[in-house]
């Protein structure tokens, strides 16, 4: 149960627990939110650990209200007195200066949706939120691999392809968060994410992923050889964002990145006609090893933004 100190105007909580402005500017009780479609996560942070997680269904196919309750719910479980801020992570576009959220992936209800003003008329605290991939980048910044970089390009394999994009330490959302979208980019008869993603399994060769994961690792050939195939394509796709952003580090992340080792040489080689030969000597390319990296990258929103 959320204590009704939660709903004190900010400064006064602030007051009472002497928590100051610096103080603010820390990973010292901070709430993150992930928002999928199937489920619903809130984490609290201290310093560099989710120390409280909250997972909960998301009512998909509910009404806006109904998505808001269970986002409640999940942060009612996580939040209390001294929570300095919230950051929420949605797999949509979103208007980051009004936190307003457009047609949420997978949660038809959710067209229109000013989270922020909500969040922060029930909490009384700083709210940010902007799009899960973004904050995937966020995350792998402040709590993963990232940590030494300046210049990083987050990447999320899994059902879709997602980016996000850090530029001189300063998260970069173009226009109307919608940089970085390569998962879009037509490319052969489809688009990028088709054969980059998840989908290209699903979808192109009619398998379950995990299935053909198992196949592989027992020394399959033709199992072997998709691998090799999407290898051949996640390696175009790397190509092209070389090209725009020139990164230090690039970090995968996603189910699909947990069987980078069965795709990685074929990655490689599709990468060797690259054109300049420095930047591709130069780049790390990762495999996040940080659980539950959308929730650390949602709380660490206003932290990104200094």
């Amino acid at each position: 149960m959320v204590s009704f100190f939660l709903f004190l105007p900010l400064q006064n909580r602030i007051a009472k627990n002497k928590t100051t402005l610096t103080r603010m500017q820390t990973t010292d009780n901070i709430i993150g939110v992930d928002l999928g479609g199937t489920n619903i996560r809130a984490g609290k942070i201290i310093g560099e650990k989710i120390v409280h997680l909250t997972k909960l269904p998301t009512p998909s196919k509910g009404s806006v209200e109904e998505v808001l309750n269970q986002i409640y719910a999940a942060i009612d479980d996580c939040v209390n007195e001294f929570s300095l801020s919230i950051g929420v992570g949605v797999p949509s576009v979103v208007d980051v200066e009004q936190g307003i959220v457009y047609d949420v992936t997978n949660i038809p209800s959710w067209k229109v949706v000013k989270l922020k003003e909500l969040l922060k008329k029930r909490y009384n605290l700083p709210v940010h939120v902007n799009n899960d991939a973004n904050c995937f980048a966020v995350g792998e910044k402040f709590f993963g691999k990232a940590k030494p970089f300046k210049n990083i390009v987050g990447v999320t394999l899994g059902t879709g392809l997602g980016c996000g994009l850090i530029f001189n330490g300063k998260l970069y959302e173009g226009s109307n968060c919608g940089a970085g979208e390569f998962g879009n980019v037509p490319y052969l008869l489809h688009t990028t994410e088709y054969y980059a993603s998840g989908q290209f399994f699903t979808d192109e060769k009619k398998v379950k992923a995990i299935e053909l994961v198992q196949k592989a690792k027992a020394g399959d050939e033709s199992a072997l050889k998709v691998f090799a195939e999407y290898g051949f394509h996640l390696g175009q796709a790397l190509k092209s964002i070389l090209y725009a952003y020139d990164p230090e580090v690039v970090i995968l992340g996603g189910s699909v990145a947990q069987s980078f080792a069965l795709y990685k040489d074929a990655m490689y080689d599709a990468m060797q006609d690259f054109a300049f030969r420095n930047v591709l000597a130069n780049l790390r390319i990762e495999v996040s090893e940080l659980e539950n990296s959308a929730i650390y990258g949602a709380a660490a929103l206003p932290l990104i933004k200094q």
